[in-house]
């Protein structure tokens, strides 16, 4: 049996659509049960679901042979997973954005203050580009962050950047396209590549808009 991990929230149904058009179904609605385990109905595949931010660990460690995360989720975590397929739903982008009208002269300040959640991204940016900056991390509300003076810069994610336009903020820079992305273990890929390479083929040829990543 295949174990793939996938996203509750935002992601669930978009993930739980590409896989039934790979033929991975399911004899009850899984958006609306409590569990948190779900077996197909050929009993080829079981689908467990997790935290977004959990789908990389349960994968990396072979808890799922495979799962389905955003981009964004992968280069925070920095799991050491395969990412063969970019399954093309949840495009977003990963930026650094600022108060509209203040300075974007970043490396002339003495310390950059950046609100995220994600900090590892944000970390690795600035030091990049050899800028001080001191990580405050935030659960929800990014955007609040330079508005009350809790930090100069917030790094988030964004969908149409209405959220940011509306509280005063404009993106001073892109860090990454972010989408949905298939993820394999590596150990696992070998013990049942068959298996595996059999759904990676078979999302490829049913999601409208997947390709290789």
């Amino acid at each position: 049996m295949l174990v793939i991990a996938i996203a509750k929230g935002r992601f669930l149904e978009p993930s739980l659509a590409v896989l039934d058009r790979a033929g991975v179904r399911f004899d009850e609605d899984v958006t609306d049960s409590r569990r948190l385990i779900f077996d197909s109905s050929d009993g080829q595949c079981r689908v467990i679901l997790v935290k977004p931010t959990d789908v990389p660990t349960y994968v990396e460690y072979g808890a799922a042979d495979a799962g389905i995360t955003g981009r964004d989720v992968l280069l925070e975590s920095r799991a050491d997973v395969l990412e063969p397929l970019d399954l093309g739903f949840g495009q977003c982008r990963l930026v650094v954005a600022a108060p509209n009208g203040a300075s974007s002269a970043d490396a002339d300040r003495p310390i950059v203050r950046v609100a995220t959640k994600y900090p590892n991204v944000a970390t690795e940016y600035f030091n990049r580009r050899s800028i001080p900056v001191e990580i405050i991390r935030l659960s929800g509300s990014i955007e609040l962050g330079p508005l009350v003076g809790l930090a100069d810069r917030i790094v988030d994610l964004v969908e149409t950047g209405r959220t940011l336009r509306d509280n005063g903020l404009v993106v001073v820079d892109v860090i990454a396209e972010s989408s949905a992305r298939l993820i394999i273990n590596r150990a696992n890929y070998q013990t049942k590549r068959s298996e595996i390479v059999g759904l990676v083929d078979a999302l490829e040829a049913s999601a409208p808009r997947a390709g290789r990543a």
